[in-house]
């Protein structure tokens, strides 16, 4: 088994990379979750916007994905239901899953391009960040595709950070797309799924749906979707646990 690289030492322009990555993980963090949720409010005009634009609706929709999620604007998951409520399940999924390796790879190369290796220092300082890098790093690349796919499946892995984190890291970029695109897939899948059924009713938005369909209705229907999510989740962390970058699997 191979051993982790020396940590870099430290460079006049290191500690400024560091603050850039610093202030890029701040950034990521909150940007998508504002915007995801303006994005829903409106669902409607997006929608109504996109469709009428005919085939070339599905490329707008992939590349501004690509961009939005290289670059840490919008999520993921806002951008699938909007699909999925646009294009259907098949065409949506597709989509989505076009326009997250797109988006994985600029988050990817902008994360690395900033950070160069002035972050490995930082992560090597904390002994469990150290240990996470290790399994990902130090291993052959289908044991860190493994990895990424599980860190990747739960729906609550937040897209843009774990490209910034990764990038940052040293982490090989094969894997890494790799095991993005097949960990994001089964959430992809049941996000587009609802958001079209959820369309195939003729509600033009959320709340339309919510006056059309009733509470209870869409409670079951939400709660279906939820169990399936937790119990990707649940298979997710039981797997990293037992590789050791979780608690106990018990």
């Amino acid at each position: 088994m191979t051993t982790l690289a020396p940590t870099p030492p430290d460079h006049p322009t290191s500690k400024i990379r560091r603050n850039l990555v610093i202030a890029l993980g701040f950034l990521w963090v909150s940007a998508p979750a504002i915007m995801g949720m303006l994005l829903l409010a409106e669902l409607g005009p997006v929608g109504d916007w996109l469709a009428t634009r005919g085939e070339v609706g599905i490329v707008i929709f992939i590349a501004i994905f690509a961009c939005s999620t290289g670059f840490g604007l919008l999520p993921p998951y806002a951008q699938a239901i909007v699909g999925g409520w646009v294009f259907g399940t098949t065409l949506a999924t597709t989509a989505v899953m076009c326009g997250l390796l797109a988006g994985a790879t600029i988050g990817f190369a902008f994360a690395r391009l900033i950070s160069g290796h002035a972050i490995i220092g930082l992560i090597d300082r904390n002994p469990r960040a150290k240990v996470i890098r290790a399994a990902l790093v130090e291993t052959n690349q289908p044991k860190t595709f493994v990895l990424i796919l599980l860190l990747r499946l739960p729906p609550n892995s937040p897209f843009a950070i774990a490209n910034l984190a990764m990038g940052a890291s040293g982490v090989r970029a094969l894997p890494f797309l790799a095991g993005t695109m097949l960990g994001m897939l089964p959430r992809t899948m049941a996000l587009c799924m609802a958001a079209s059924a959820a369309a195939a009713t003729g509600a033009k938005d959320f709340q339309a749906l919510f006056a059309q369909q009733g509470w209870l209705e869409l409670t079951i229907g939400f709660g279906g979707l939820l169990l399936a999510l937790g119990v990707i989740t649940a298979v997710s962390r039981r797997a990293l646990a037992r590789a050791g970058l979780l608690g106990s699997s018990t």
